[in-house]
C-alpha cells in the first residue's frame, strides 16, 4: 500500500494517458488559452471543499476515500477501512500517515504537483503543460513535473461546463499508471481545523527505505 499512496502523493492534482506525451508542447490556441484561464479564475475562487474519490490502479484494485481540500496549502486525502493510511498537508509539506503503524513521512510542498492545485491563485498556464486535448464535454491538460521520485506525467481532465475538476491519470517513472475520479463534491463547507492535524508522535520514516 505504501508505493500506491506515494503515487497518489505524486499525482494528486493530475492525470496522464501515456508517456508518449514527452514530448516538446505545441502553442495554445487563443480559444484554449481561455478555456484554461477560465479553469484556473474558478477553482481558484474555491476556497474550500470536500468529496470522495476512487483509486484504480493498472491492476484494477479500487480504493476509495474521502477529500478535504482548504486554499492556501491544506489537504487531506483518507483511505476507506481496511486502510489506515491518508495523505495529509498544512502547507510545509506533504505527510503520509499511517494510522496503524502511527508513523509517518514526509515530501516537501515545492516536489509534489499538487501544490499548484493548492495555491490562492491557481495559474494552470504557467504549468509544464506538454499536451491538451479536448472534447464535448472535457478539457484534458497533460503535464510534466519532477517529484522525489523522478519525472511523472499527469493530466487534469476538467468538465468544460463546470470548470471543475473531475478525473487525473498518473503514469509515474515506471509506467505504472494511477487513475482518480472526484464524486460528491461539496463546496465552500465548513472543515474542522483538526481534519488538518498531523500527531507529533509518529514516527518518522524513510518511504525510500
Amino acid at each position: 500500500m505504501i508505493r500506491r499512496t506515494f503515487l497518489a502523493l505524486a499525482a494528486l492534482a493530475f492525470a496522464a494517458p501515456s508517456p508518449a506525451f514527452a514530448q516538446e508542447p505545441r502553442q495554445l490556441t487563443e480559444e484554449e488559452t481561455a478555456l484554461i484561464q477560465d479553469i484556473s479564475s474558478h477553482n481558484s475562487a474555491i476556497r474550500t471543499m470536500a468529496g470522495r474519490f476512487l483509486q484504480i490502479d493498472i491492476q484494477g484494485n479500487r480504493i476509495e476515500g474521502t477529500f478535504f481540500i482548504e486554499r492556501p496549502g491544506k489537504v487531506r486525502f483518507r483511505y476507506n477501512p481496511p486502510s489506515r493510511e491518508e495523505i495529509i498537508s498544512v502547507g510545509r509539506g506533504f505527510y503520509v500517515i499511517d494510522r496503524k503503524e502511527q508513523t509517518q513521512y514526509a515530501y516537501p510542498q515545492d516536489k509534489v504537483p499538487l501544490r499548484q492545485f493548492l495555491d490562492s491563485k491557481i495559474d494552470l498556464l504557467a504549468a509544464n503543460i506538454v499536451a491538451i486535448d479536448q472534447s464535448e464535454d472535457y478539457l484534458s491538460l497533460t503535464l510534466r513535473d519532477d517529484t522525489p521520485a523522478g519525472v511523472v506525467t499527469v493530466s487534469l481532465v476538467f468538465d468544460k461546463e463546470t470548470k471543475d475538476l473531475v478525473q487525473w491519470v498518473l503514469v509515474d517513472p515506471s509506467g505504472a499508471e494511477l487513475t482518480f475520479s472526484l464524486y460528491d463534491v461539496q463546496k465552500g463547507v465548513e472543515i474542522p481545523k483538526s481534519y488538518f492535524y498531523i500527531d507529533p508522535t509518529y514516527r518518522a520514516i524513510d518511504p525510500t527505505s
